[in-house]
């Protein structure tokens, strides 16, 4: 559950009014789209206002969320958790974020009725104000409710007291910002990183797909966590919120998020919608296709932000060349590549109602699946060289100074190309 190390910026308020009803759980019932059908069926669920919980004792919180939910989350002490951790032992810290510290650990079916022996992910909030119980209890009303393949499954909570937990699946492969950024980490595979889309994708329109949408508003490479068969799923819902209800257009609220990855005119007037989202899925494409960070303060000013920098680059074959993770060495597709190139401009498009819907953005991930026209194989990418660098840019010369069709190499960051307009 390990947050991405950009900066993130959160105010102390979830919603623009602190004394707002968070949601109708009632209401929140799936559509009748594809992916409705992987929902457990909702139960009733009392209105409940995040003011009313916050000045609530630990006892009538959980009573609360035991009335809504039944057996569907396990209510754990937390002396059960400090004992399958080692007392949250460093030997078995996962990750740490903005959000508190994420422990290993290992129930067996003797713990509670109903519960498999299962290795589990323990997260120990940071209760340091009401934004860490807003979140916390943010996280337990939506994936308390909420069930789909690619939503990582909330197994339970603690409420004891000041403290606040939550309990998870455990995925043994860890979040997608390891695998991609991680310079000790093996590269992942173009095939993998197409699978990886298209089950985030699919996590993100089942959202996006209920009666009333949930907007997740904190899609980034550290949310999404792969389990052993690279399967992604969802997780850290403590920003996410519901949708505009009735003919209202967008919710408002205060901004919250990742920089790098919150769509402009979120930041610019806290207006929220599902294409908010699917702004923040375009800037994932791109750190797939390049290898680089939404934000990486380490690299030249005009290359930081990862949205700026590669536009140019992404109207063409020969363009995107210029950007495609050098780890790969070639081994992509070319059209693949391509195509992803054209989903990830038009998912970052200024204005949103450019953008994709979810469902055309599967479609099109999906028909990339079968590409095998590999760079490596094509001539489209220099052999392997022990003395190429990593963020080494390759990209072919003007046709002008090309010598019978070769390829070059160049070591050097291309500079960007602005086109007008």
């Amino acid at each position: 559950m390990k947050k991405d190390s950009p900066k993130s910026w959160k105010p102390y308020c979830c919603s623009a009014d602190k004394d707002k009803v968070f949601c109708n759980f009632s209401r929140c019932r799936p559509s009748r789209s594809e992916f409705s059908k992987n929902v457990a069926p909702s139960p009733s669920f009392r209105r409940m206002s995040f003011s009313d919980l916050s000045r609530s004792s630990s006892m009538r919180i959980n009573e609360d969320i035991a009335h809504a939910f039944g057996p569907d989350l396990f209510d754990f002490k937390l002396s059960e958790l400090r004992a399958i951790t080692q007392n949250f032992s460093s030997n078995f810290l996962l990750g740490e974020g903005g959000f508190g510290k994420v422990h290993k650990g290992y129930v067996d079916e003797n713990m509670r009725p109903g519960l498999k022996a299962q290795p589990i992910a323990v997260k120990l909030l940071d209760i340091e104000g009401l934004q860490g119980h807003r979140e916390w209890l943010a996280e337990v009303i939506f994936l308390g409710q909420l069930r789909h393949p690619n939503l990582v499954k909330l197994i339970g909570y603690c409420c004891e007291e000041e403290e606040r937990l939550l309990v998870y699946e455990f995925l043994a492969r860890g979040s997608l910002e390891n695998h991609l950024f991680k310079r000790i980490s093996v590269c992942l595979p173009w095939g993998i990183r197409i699978k990886i889309a298209i089950g985030a994708a699919k996590g993100l329109a089942f959202l996006h797909g209920a009666d009333n949408p949930v907007i997740y508003r904190d899609f980034k490479t550290s949310n999404i966590l792969l389990d052993s068969d690279f399967n992604a799923k969802l997780s850290d819902f403590g920003l996410a919120t519901m949708g505009p209800e009735g003919s209202n257009t967008h919710v408002t609220t205060r901004v919250m998020g990742t920089y790098g990855y919150a769509a402009p005119e979120y930041v610019n007037t806290g207006h929220l919608t599902t294409k908010s989202d699917i702004y923040s899925f375009g800037v994932v494409l791109l750190e797939l296709l390049t290898g680089r960070r939404a934000m990486d303060k380490n690299r030249p000013k005009s290359e930081q932000n990862l949205v700026e920098w590669a536009k140019p680059y992404l109207t063409s074959s020969r363009r995107v060349r210029g950007v495609i993770d050098p780890r790969l060495a070639g081994q992509y597709s070319v059209r693949g590549a391509k195509e992803m190139a054209l989903l990830a401009l038009y998912c970052v498009s200024p204005n949103p109602k450019d953008r994709p819907k979810m469902p055309a953005i599967i479609e099109t991930l999906e028909g990339l699946k079968n590409f095998k026209d590999m760079a490596i194989t094509c001539g489209q990418w220099p052999p392997a060289s022990r003395k190429t660098p990593r963020d080494a840019v390759y990209m072919p010369k003007d046709s002008k100074e090309t010598n019978g069709g070769r390829i070059y190499w160049k070591q050097t960051p291309v500079k960007t190309v602005r086109t007008k307009g």
